[in-house]
């Protein structure tokens, strides 16, 4: 159920928010609007303000359906419009006025994710210390020299280095790197007083077309630093048949001594031999500040075409977290940067989705919206807040795309008509929006079909 209700809310105000820009610009353009609707079908609530802007008669509606929306204009191309009205139709507006009131929606957009980060970075979030845990073997983190337990104070890109607030901060500034091809030099705290040092994750050698799990393998920075500890413990598991327990740290495993909780997760994974059977390993605990030995036996999951191990048991403590916030100031400059990266990183994904640089499976539809957007909101307000600014940038940068049926399509029309001084025919109009109809289709069949397979593959 929340995962409904937080979906529509978030369709709800990312659409009436885009619709609001091209409301708010047309009737600052002296241009009638007849209908607000956010939601399509059947009306379920509708009603017209007494107080209204000079000359407006707005109907603003509520849809039964609520997967868009729509601001209805007085326009000659629609219907007949009174002579003494013609001045506050739509198509009888000079170019600028036009083109302003087509690209208010995708901006209204943009400008909402600023507004969303910043009130996260004024809000504060508790998210884990950017402390590493031990890498994924034979992967670039190993191979550039880290072993597990370094603070990260700094990273960044061709040498200009900034503080990385958090292990989620080292995460964006690697998914950056991985799919721009951009090497990302990390600097250590020392311990004991001594001076930190630097490293570079040569990330351009990735060449990542998917920003997935596997990506962040292929780095070999997957979770921050925790406790090898034994967390809940699933009723009937491998886990509970060994005798395992809540709270047990785990000092051991056969040979292999396990330092950190990620670690821990990775000999589990690896406890398959080669006929893809579980093996039977011995654990040293300490229980209760007493050393333990028991045998272990994980159950065999397959995860795509290989076997993993799993113990049916929560692994791994708690990180430490830490509560990143920033002033009034700071806090607004740093949601425009925000909003500004996930834009751009969007752009150049999905150029490279066109050219194909980029995997097609980075396409996400309402499914995968609606499951995050219930995840988003189970975590909290914050987490909640960054789903709908990601989101909001999501919807921007597709409405500014130069596809005939999108707002950046109509901006291409009105670019046409500037250079030439003619508007689009008729004729080509129509044959146009067919064609963006049909990609806009296959778009959304490609986005359905990989939320289905992400979420039940």
């Amino acid at each position: 159920m929340l995962t409904v209700i937080a979906f529509v809310v978030a369709l709800g105000v990312l659409i009436a928010v885009h619709e609001y820009g091209h409301y708010r610009v047309a009737v600052a353009c002296g241009v009638k609007v007849e209908r607000f609707s956010v939601g399509f079908g059947k009306a379920i609530l509708r009603w017209q303000p007494k107080r209204q802007h000079p000359g407006q008669q707005t109907e603003f509606v509520i849809g039964a359906f609520p997967f868009g929306g729509y601001v209805k204009m007085l326009d000659e191309r629609e219907g007949p419009v009174a002579p003494e009205e013609r001045h506050r139709a739509f198509n009888t507006q000079p170019l600028r006025s036009r083109a302003a009131i087509v690209a208010a929606g995708p901006i209204a957009n943009l400008l909402l994710a600023v507004v969303l980060y910043t009130a996260v970075n004024w809000i504060g979030v508790d998210e884990p210390v950017a402390k590493l845990a031990r890498p994924v073997a034979a992967s670039l983190a190993e191979a550039a020299g880290l072993r597990g337990g370094e603070h990260i104070t700094q990273a960044g890109f061709d040498g200009e280095l900034s503080p990385v607030q958090s292990f989620e901060d080292l995460r964006w500034r690697m998914t950056r790197g991985a799919l721009d091809g951009r090497d990302l030099t990390l600097e250590v705290a020392g311990e004991g007083g001594r001076p930190g040092r630097q490293l570079v994750l040569p990330l351009s050698r990735m060449q990542a077309k998917d920003a997935d799990p596997q990506m962040f393998r292929k780095i070999g920075v997957v979770a921050p630093l925790t406790r090898p500890e034994i967390g809940e413990v699933m009723a009937g598991s491998a886990a509970e048949r060994a005798g395992l327990r809540n709270g047990d740290l785990v000092l051991s495993i056969g040979d292999t001594p396990i330092l950190d909780g990620q670690q821990l997760r990775e000999v589990i994974r690896a406890s398959v031999d080669a006929s893809g059977q579980a093996r039977t390993q011995t654990w040293q605990l300490q229980r209760e500040g007493q050393p333990l030995s028991l045998e272990v036996k994980p159950e065999v999951r397959e995860e795509g075409t290989a076997k993993v191990a799993r113990i049916g048991a929560y692994v791994g403590a708690p990180p430490e977290m830490v509560t990143v916030r920033q002033g009034v100031v700071d806090g607004a400059w740093r949601g425009v940067v925000r909003t500004w990266e996930v834009s751009a990183l969007t752009v150049r994904m999905m150029g490279k989705m066109l050219i194909g640089e980029a995997s097609i499976k980075n396409l996400s539809g309402p499914l995968t919206i609606a499951d995050y957007a219930g995840k988003s909101a189970s975590l909290g307000l914050t987490q909640y807040l960054v789903f709908l600014a990601l989101i909001s940038v999501s919807l921007g940068v597709l409405n500014l795309m130069p596809l005939p049926v999108l707002d950046g399509g109509h901006l291409m029309y009105y670019l046409w008509e500037g250079l030439t001084g003619k508007s689009v025919s008729d004729a080509w109009m129509e044959r146009l929006q067919r064609g963006g109809v049909a990609l806009l289709l296959v778009m959304m069949s490609v986005a359905l079909f990989n939320d289905v397979t992400r979420l039940f593959g």
